[in-house]
């Protein structure tokens, strides 16, 4: 590390602590040739490879803009947000990847997404997953209502009355004016 004083080649640390919840590492040096004392900050990049193959820098207000889009008009916070891109975030470093295909990461987002509000999380998975017909959002319903029940230990509702249930809610949610809005 050059001394930004003087430009001495090297420089010795004095100190060193994390930052950022652990994922930077501050650190405290001294040039020893002017004896001046510098702060450095060290962070593990990540990449995203685009579909176009454009690589460019991992953003946490990247993953807070596309979920805000699928949570418009839903009681989810910009502190809700922030957390749902923090944990997918430590997700993805968690990982051991240094670069990360855009996709993947909207399917880190689904998890997180589920759990924080389901019909953003409908909205979301339409796009990832491709949706293509009424079917996959029934599909995806149904696995969300047998993760609830199961979550409840409450016993699934019979084949007949979740079939019919299944579509009220597809009615609800995919019919009338403010249903999923297309995402842009």
């Amino acid at each position: 590390m050059h001394c930004p004083f003087c430009r001495h080649p090297d420089s010795r640390v004095v100190d060193s602590r994390t930052s950022d919840d652990g994922s930077s590492i501050r650190r405290r040096r001294q040039c020893p040739q002017c004896g001046r004392r510098f702060t450095t900050l060290e962070t593990a990049s990540l990449s995203v490879v685009k579909r176009s193959g454009v690589t460019e820098p991992f953003s946490r207000e990247k993953i807070v803009g596309g979920v805000r889009k699928a949570c418009q008009g839903r009681p989810v916070s910009e502190d809700d947000l922030a957390l749902l891109a923090q944990r997918v975030e430590e997700t993805l470093r968690g990982n051991g990847t240094a670069e990360l295909d855009a996709y993947e990461i909207g399917l880190a987002i689904l998890g997180p997404l589920r759990e924080l509000d389901e019909v953003a999380y409908l909205r979301f998975a339409s796009v990832y997953q491709a949706f293509e017909s009424l079917e996959d959002f029934e599909s995806a319903i149904n696995l969300l209502r047998a993760d609830r029940a199961a979550s409840t230990e409450e016993p699934a509702p019979d084949d007949q009355s979740a079939e019919s249930a299944s579509g009220e809610l597809t009615e609800t949610v995919l019919g009338g004016e403010s249903a999923l809005p297309p995402m842009r």
